[in-house]
């Protein structure tokens, strides 16, 4: 999924990890969230951005993942909308686990899978 006037990048072009001036806004729901995301990825479901705002950081370039992609362009929209650099991750945490990046779990059977 993408859109025109959302500024996109592919998983393989990410920074190879969150840092300080890099945040990784995972905008999933807490049961996709559990089964496996990245490493160092900030969780905010997108419903609960507006009243989260202040938890990401302004004045770091923040790239946004969802399943598939289409919660993370509403949610780059809102944010670049606010003064955010904000990005979408194309194919999201799909297109990650397609692409044999690393993933964590706080599922109880330990295993992550996206799919």
């Amino acid at each position: 999924m993408s859109s025109p006037h959302v500024p996109t990048v592919s998983v393989t072009d990410l920074p190879t990890a969150p840092t300080e001036s890099v945040v990784l806004l995972d905008v999933r729901e807490d049961d996709e969230w559990t089964l496996g995301h990245a490493p160092g990825a900030q969780h905010i479901p997108l419903v609960d951005i507006p009243a989260r705002i202040d938890e990401v950081d302004i004045d770091a370039e923040v790239y946004v993942v969802c399943r598939q992609g289409g919660r993370s362009i509403l949610a780059v929209e809102y944010l670049n909308n606010i003064g955010y650099d904000a990005y979408n991750v194309s194919g999201g945490m799909v297109a990650w686990q397609q692409a044999g990046l690393p993933l964590t779990s706080d599922d109880e059977s330990g295993t992550a899978k996206i799919y």
